[in-house]
């Protein structure tokens, strides 16, 4: 079992930016790779980005550029770094945690709202 724990959240301008932060509990954290997740409202959730415990980076097209995953593993947490923000960034984030054994197998974070004004 993995506890994840989203913060960081909040309401900022287009162009303004916003770093989240997931920590994890309850399980050895390099054997999980991380990812953040979006959902808007009527939308599908979507992958944003992704960090192996490598660190081999995966990021959608839609943030490519503009947000920056990190993970530190001594700490148990992942970051985004979320610069140059789109009124169509809006949405709740979630952290994930997907084992390397079993993909599915897998936790979520209960989410974090971050609302982008134009």
């Amino acid at each position: 079992q993995v506890q994840l724990v989203e913060s960081g959240g909040g309401l900022v301008q287009a162009g303004g930016s916003l770093r989240l932060s997931c920590a994890a509990s309850g399980s050895i954290f390099s054997r999980y790779v991380m990812g953040w997740y979006r959902q808007a409202p009527g939308k599908q959730r979507e992958l944003v980005a992704s960090i192996t415990n490598g660190g081999i980076t995966n990021y959608s097209d839609s943030v490519k550029g503009r947000f920056t995953i990190s993970r530190d593993n001594a700490k148990n947490t992942v970051s985004l770094e979320m610069n140059s923000l789109k009124p169509e960034d809006t949405a709740v984030y979630y952290c994930k945690a997907t084992s390397i054994f079993a993909t599915t197998t897998a936790y979520w974070g209960q989410g974090t709202q971050v609302t982008v004004s134009s």
